[in-house]
């Protein structure tokens, strides 16, 4: 099963996701689409989790009610030290948690850091919140969240 071919976000199917990623060894639970990820916070079935800078989030955009736990702060996007921690204090550890940044690397390795503190269902938002860098230089264009036509704003 991919998970550009789920089509109704359901909880089940995360199960198939995080079978997959045990045997590819990712060190997290596994990776969930833009559309599968919305409509697994949308109906409260899980936590959306922007791990990009609070500079990103203001200037580029975030999914309201989203949490925000940085990955990396900064222009200079300098590793947060305390992410575990500051995750802890927005979610449960037994919780769905999905992780979104803006391309889909870095909360790559925000997943792993919250496994390994314990963590037991965090998933990456596959394409990030912008996409992808196309052949001009250009983000959005062609996947990520906002690309899919998906809930954001702007402050």
């Amino acid at each position: 099963m991919t998970v550009e071919l789920l089509l109704e976000g359901n909880l089940e199917d995360l199960n198939a996701i995080s079978a997959q990623a045990q045997v590819d060894n990712l060190g997290y639970a596994g990776g969930v689409s833009p559309v599968h990820a919305w409509q697994l916070f949308n109906r409260g079935d899980a936590l959306l989790v922007d791990v990009r800078s609070g500079e990103e989030r203001k200037f580029v955009g975030h999914v309201p009610e989203s949490l925000h736990v940085p990955w990396a702060t900064g222009t200079s996007l300098t590793r947060n030290p305390r992410f575990a921690r500051e995750l802890e204090a927005k979610a449960a550890k037994d919780q769905v948690i999905l992780l979104l940044c803006r391309s889909g690397k870095r909360s790559v390795l925000a997943a792993q850091a919250a496994t390994k503190a314990g963590f037991t269902q965090v998933f990456n938002v596959l394409e990030g919140f912008e996409g992808e860098i196309d052949s001009n230089q250009h983000r959005g264009l062609s996947d990520g969240w906002r690309f899919h036509d998906l809930p954001w704003v702007q402050d």
